[in-house]
């Protein structure tokens, strides 16, 4: 099926590293997110939504995505993940690379994502952020399903803590 088919039929991949098109605006980064929707006032209204849902984006609505600090950019390109209003989105290490400040707001703004009820599978190697979000959890090890099962309970089983929670 071609991409833009798996967009149109609500699922969304936030790709680790971000992605964004950097010699692009924040609008403009944004506006592409959207390119499946042929309705202009509610391609406009999805800006918006951004924009509330992140205030620093809205500053640098005319900035280069590429001047943007890391957490900015992520936070971007979860905009743009968003601007297609996905019903499942699929995200692979948002944590990575950014600063220890930004990750605590990544991590408010995963919980708010699934609050608003915006289904979320997530891949990330900070095993501690993983598990305090997550409602069931897989961890791999060397790409096997070592264990399985309710995020807090996995948060809390010996072996996890030892071995990827630093306990």
């Amino acid at each position: 099926m071609p991409a833009h088919e798996i967009v149109r039929r609500g699922l969304v991949h936030l790709p680790e590293g971000r992605h964004i098109f950097k010699d692009l605006t924040v609008t403009e980064n944004l506006e592409l997110g959207s390119y499946t929707l042929k309705d202009e006032h509610e391609r406009k209204r999805r800006i918006q939504s951004v924009y509330d849902r992140f205030p620093i984006l809205a500053k640098r609505s005319n900035q280069l995505g590429g001047t943007l600090s890391g957490g900015e950019q992520q936070m971007l390109a979860i905009g743009r993940g968003l601007m297609s209003a996905p019903k499942l989105l699929l995200m692979d290490e948002p944590s990575m690379g950014i600063a220890p400040l930004i990750i605590r707001d990544i991590t408010e703004i995963i919980k708010g994502l699934h609050k608003d009820g915006t289904t979320i599978l997530l891949v990330e190697q900070n095993a501690k952020m993983a598990l305090g979000l997550a409602d069931y959890g897989y961890v791999l090890d060397t790409g096997s399903i070592v264990l399985e099962g309710k995020g807090n309970d996995l948060r809390r089983d010996e072996k996890v803590v030892k071995a990827y929670l630093g306990g």
